[in-house]
């Protein structure tokens, strides 16, 4: 049950005008991606989400490699690897070049690299507070 300190608290957070900055709204307004392409970025991110998929990617930052070769450095099967590249490559997140029967992988532009670049650095320079995780702080 709350109390009435917490009503009080909840009254405080709600915004009194409908907009305080106009101008700014209307930049905002004005840049904001349209809707698809912010879905198709969220799927990006999605696909970053999952830690293995995510294992691949760091893989891929020295450069290309086979599927068996992905297997080994994450500790995954060929299986796993192949079912993730598939949604990787489908997404343009990885590319694929063929040599006779063996497909190697790259990371498909400088955007993606420059997207993990940046969330392993902010990882390394944050200590990040889990407390949806089992025995967080």
């Amino acid at each position: 049950m709350k109390s009435s300190s917490d009503d009080r608290v909840l009254a405080m957070d709600r915004c009194t005008a409908k907009v305080v900055d106009a101008d700014r709204v209307a930049a905002v307004c004005e840049r904001m991606p349209a809707a698809g392409d912010l879905a198709d970025t969220a799927d990006v991110f999605g696909l970053l989400s999952d830690p293995n998929r995510l294992r691949l990617l760091v893989a891929l930052l020295d450069g290309e490699l086979c599927v068996c070769d992905l297997a080994a450095v994450t500790g995954q099967s060929e299986s796993a690897v192949s079912h993730a590249l598939r949604l990787l490559r489908a997404h343009r997140i990885v590319a694929a070049r063929r040599s006779g029967r063996m497909a190697y992988y790259r990371l498909e532009d400088p955007h993606v690299r420059m997207l993990l670049d940046l969330a392993l650095a902010h990882t390394e320079h944050t200590e990040a507070m889990h407390p949806e995780r089992e025995g967080a702080p």
